[in-house]
């Protein structure tokens, strides 16, 4: 059975893609989201960013210190993933585009084990092979492919990859939350990818954004699409630094089951028996990995568990170092000072 918080992780993914598409469709701002899509990413880290000044200010969150240095190469590693897949989009067929994103589930096991040490037990990578399949099976149809298309597929799929896993070892490395790590990175990414988009667009569509006329409607459905981002850009960083970044890989596929399921719901896209049967199979894997994830987790903490006796005498030890030193004695279980 998958985690019963990774429904609510991912309700706001689902519900910005399905506004999203309702809001573009409607007003017929397709055209401004196909020719700035790069640019529009900023506006919706400079929309989190804003957040974030704001709930630092009133106190709602705290500040804890990242170096700068991390913050900018973090921020390289994800625009780098941003353009990539951009790139990728308009250069391969829809299909291809599939595969690259099928592929950075193995990618972030592989890129965890070199960086992390992180090993998966057998269960684990079966599951996981059910899932790419079956998304597969249910999203991939024409496959076209070219060498520049190929370059950007791998550039956007190794640096998503970095992207995910680093967020996830931030968190950990500094002690940090989520929605703290976010607004730190989004003011350095709204700001690069402002400078930097309109020319990323630019040499993707050939077109500028001063090319179209605004509206009122449009200003006001922009808006809402950045207000939206940010619950998706929260979202994708509280479940990377509650779970891990080959979880939040599974559960993106639950969001593509879900569109496609949600989608003929609710806008009669077709839904043939090729994508059911893939969307069981997905699903079918996604129920074998959280039960595999659990499983390692209860075997491992059934193999090294911590004697009693050994953390009893570890704390009577430094009782009696305390002691020596002078220091009020503090009780390492309760977190109390002792006379």
């Amino acid at each position: 059975m998958l985690h019963p918080n990774l429904p609510k992780i991912s309700g706001s993914s689902i519900c910005f893609l399905f506004l999203y598409l309702a809001i573009w469709t409607g007003l017929n701002l397709k055209i401004f989201l196909a020719f700035t899509a790069t640019t529009l990413t900023g506006f919706h880290f400079s929309m989190t960013a804003l957040i974030g000044l704001v709930s630092n200010a009133t106190g709602n969150s705290t500040r804890k210190k990242v170096p700068l240095w991390e913050l900018l190469w973090f921020s390289v590693v994800a625009n780098t993933s941003i353009t990539g897949m951009n790139l990728s989009l308009m250069l391969n067929s829809v299909g291809f585009y599939q595969i690259s994103k099928l592929s950075m589930i193995p990618v972030v096991c592989v890129m965890e084990w070199i960086l992390h040490s992180k090993h998966y037990s057998d269960k684990v990578k079966i599951s996981v092979l059910v899932v790419v399949v079956g998304v597969g099976v249910c999203t991939v149809t024409d496959v076209k492919v070219n060498a520049q298309g190929f370059i950007c597929a791998c550039v956007a799929v190794l640096s998503t990859s970095l992207q995910q896993i680093s967020i996830g070892s931030l968190q950990k490395k500094y002690s940090i939350g989520s929605f703290e790590l976010l607004s730190q990175t989004a003011p350095i990414q709204a700001l690069s990818l402002l400078l930097f988009g309109p020319f990323v667009d630019y040499y993707l569509t050939g077109k500028l954004l001063a090319s179209y006329k605004f509206s009122s409607a449009a200003f006001f459905f922009i808006l809402l699409s950045c207000s939206l981002a940010v619950f998706c850009n929260i979202s994708q960083y509280l479940c990377i630094g509650r779970f891990s970044a080959t979880s939040f890989q599974v559960l993106g596929h639950m969001k593509t089951v879900c569109v496609l399921i949600l989608g003929w719901l609710l806008f009669d896209s077709e839904l043939t028996l090729k994508n059911i049967l893939g969307m069981a199979i997905a699903i079918l894997g996604m129920v074998v990995y959280s039960w595999a994830v659990e499983a390692d987790k209860q075997t491992e903490s059934k193999v090294s568990p911590l004697p009693k006796e050994a953390s009893e005498e570890n704390v009577e030890l430094l009782k009696q170092q305390q002691q020596s030193d002078g220091s009020p004695l503090k009780d390492v279980e309760l977190g109390k000072s002792q006379p």
